[in-house]
């Protein structure tokens, strides 16, 4: 019988959770920042960017990579300044499976935010993975 539970899929749940969690916080210090461009739900507005959150993650796994093969030639054109409308696309189906509690308006804030929101994503994948390899490596 095959374990479930074990160490290493402990520390991608935790790896992923924390993801999630740090996500949620650029989505709402984005939204602070750009208050008439990206728009969570007051009401509950951790609940709201947490799940956006995993909405994105979610589409970043399965419907950026077709986006971005489909805008190759764009992107080569543009010499790569056409990738955070990408980023923007992703925001953008977001706002139409979330409707009212996540919304995002106009296109120049907007392509902004998203590029803060990728800036803000690759700094905290980098000290993630600098985290998690060095906790890793004082267990072996």
């Amino acid at each position: 019988m095959k374990k479930i539970l074990t160490k290493e899929n402990f520390y991608r749940f935790l790896d992923w959770l924390i993801k999630m969690i740090g996500y949620s916080l650029i989505l709402i210090i984005t939204s602070l920042l750009f208050k008439h461009t990206l728009y969570i739900d007051k009401d509950w507005f951790g609940l709201w960017s947490f799940l956006a959150a995993i909405i994105i993650y979610l589409l970043n796994k399965t419907v950026k990579p077709i986006l971005f093969k489909l805008t190759i030639p764009i992107t080569g054109i543009t010499l790569g300044l056409f990738y955070p409308f990408i980023n923007l696309i992703i925001l953008k189906l977001v706002s139409i499976i979330l409707g009212d509690h996540f919304e995002i308006y106009g296109i120049i804030y907007a392509v902004c935010a998203s590029i803060l929101i990728s800036i803000l994503n690759i700094i905290m994948d980098n000290f993630l993975d600098k985290l998690l390899r060095k906790e890793h490596k004082h267990e072996s």
